[in-house]
């Protein structure tokens, strides 16, 4: 069964950005976020460990477990056949788009510029990542986007911190935001869970107005 774009963005305020090195680390990890209140969780493909930590992940019960930095159609079957019920891309291109009609796991594709948001709506896609969020123009470029776009919902993610979600969490066109700042590779490596815990709450609990 597919899961609604719109449902898992609205599930909470953030969703982790992990990097993991150790698939003995991911089940462990999976279970103090989905304890702290932070069930989305996206695995990036950027370690050999991605996709096992993804299968390994799906078994814990309450966690929605998906692939991040999905850049090629071979990236998004591996990551489909890992059991990824979402994916990640930081852009979009032709190629990506077609090889995401062909699948029933949502694809939320990343943009930056006025054009990239237009191709990607007219790829079928409304639903969007704005990365690099904060090397990109961040909080002024996605109010001016508000109005211009008004169909279209932002997950924006990249070098957002705690204490600059608030400011994107208020925006009309936010519906939740990418983290990695309580889910760091270090603590994750060293199995700091009560540490990692402790921030996924704050970070589960941050307000969100348009929720």
């Amino acid at each position: 069964m597919q899961i609604d774009i719109d449902a898992l963005m609205g599930d909470g305020p953030v969703i982790p950005v992990i990097v993991i090195d150790d698939v003995a680390q991911a089940k462990p990890l999976a279970q103090t976020l989905v304890e702290a209140g932070v069930r989305v969780l996206e695995v990036t493909l950027r370690t050999p460990a991605a996709l096992a930590a993804i299968e390994a992940m799906r078994g814990v019960q309450g966690a929605i477990v998906g692939a991040g930095t999905v850049t090629t159609p071979d990236a998004m079957r591996q990551a489909v056949d890992a059991g990824s019920q979402f994916m990640v891309s930081p852009g979009l291109t032709p190629t990506l788009a077609a090889a995401a009609r062909n699948v029933t796991v949502p694809l939320l594709p990343g943009v930056v510029t006025p054009s990239e948001v237009m191709q990607a709506r007219d790829a079928g896609f409304t639903r969007l990542k704005f990365f690099p969020a904060e090397p990109m123009g961040g909080v002024p470029v996605l109010k001016a986007y508000a109005s211009v776009f008004r169909d279209v919902r932002f997950c924006p993610t990249g070098g957002i911190t705690l204490q600059s979600a608030p400011s994107f969490l208020s925006l009309p066109n936010v519906s939740c935001i990418g983290g990695s700042w309580f889910v760091a590779p270090a603590d994750v490596a060293a199995g700091r869970w009560a540490q990692i815990g402790a921030q996924a709450r704050e970070a589960a609990s941050l307000a969100r107005p348009n929720s």
